[in-house]
């Protein structure tokens, strides 16, 4: 079987075009929109995401403020900072990336963020938003895994979709998302009995439990599409996926590759959703 390659490069690219005319239209009007983004970690793969996000951000006419608290930063000093951005009229959007320093979790200083400029979904209000199916941000990587099987056609409605991996930021979002759009939905996790007998009857299976290979070829059942939605640093300094590529590919109907699938996609709606919280603003 050919398994199809689902990139997201021409889904993020239109996403961009709109954002980037959208921010121009707001600088037009008199400020561009502004994202904080918070970093308290030295974690290489996140500061490869950081970079992508500034780099993003600057080519979308959208100003972007890094504030680095360092890896050993306390809870008490990353909500300080969550909640003075909050309260600063000239940022529209903040996001706080992971992971954090030990002993921290993201429930820990998440409440911090307003839900008007929460652009990641990852306070409990705006996960409370989605549960409820009532507007808000949503996660920009779960929002991404549905939007990109909507680009390539692949029906969501009755399908039936394991997602290997729980996390407020991934998992059990995506799991909302998915509900919402019909699918049957089984969320997957380190204490699951038997992970390839639950991932191998689904008709699409969803990788996102941050461990290179995790996801085989013996995970997936003949003519399934598989989402890898890791971004985990390899041995030779790259990043790699949470699926073992090789393994699944001439199995799976689809796959989506890593990188250049799920991450072009957050980006680009990360970005969406910070013009959207500064149309807001303005409003």
């Amino acid at each position: 079987m050919d398994t199809v390659s689902l990139t997201g490069k021409e889904l993020a690219a239109a996403i961009n075009a709109d954002t980037k005319q959208r921010a121009a239209a707001r600088t037009e009007a008199g400020v561009a929109p502004r994202l904080a983004l918070i970093v308290a970690t030295d974690d290489p793969a996140s500061a490869w995401y950081v970079n992508s996000l500034r780099k993003a951000a600057e080519r979308l006419g959208i100003a972007c403020d890094t504030v680095d608290l360092g890896a050993d930063a306390s809870a008490d000093t990353i909500r300080a900072e969550l909640t003075a951005r909050s309260a600063d009229s000239a940022t529209d959007a903040i996001m706080l990336q992971t992971p954090l320093p030990a002993g921290i979790s993201l429930d820990d200083v998440s409440s911090a963020i307003v839900a008007t400029k929460d652009v990641d979904g990852v306070s409990p209000l705006s996960l409370g938003l989605l549960a409820s199916g009532l507007d808000g941000f949503v996660p920009a990587t779960a929002e991404a895994v549905v939007e990109l099987l909507k680009q390539h056609e692949i029906p969501l409605e009755g399908r039936h979709v394991a997602v290997v991996g729980r996390s407020n930021i991934v998992g059990k979002p995506l799991a909302q998302l998915l509900l919402a759009e019909n699918a049957t939905v089984t969320v997957c996790h380190s204490r699951t009995t038997d992970l390839p007998a639950v991932t191998s009857a689904a008709d699409i299976v969803v990788a996102a439990a941050g461990r290179i290979g995790l996801v085989t070829g013996k995970h997936v059942r003949e003519g399934a599409v598989v989402i890898d939605v890791g971004t985990n640093e390899a041995a030779d300094g790259g990043i790699v996926g949470d699926v073992d590529a090789e393994s699944v590919r001439g199995k799976a109907a689809a796959l989506s590759p890593v990188p250049g699938g799920i991450g072009p996609v957050t980006t680009a709606l990360l970005m969406r959703h910070v013009v959207v919280a500064a149309e807001n603003a303005s409003n």
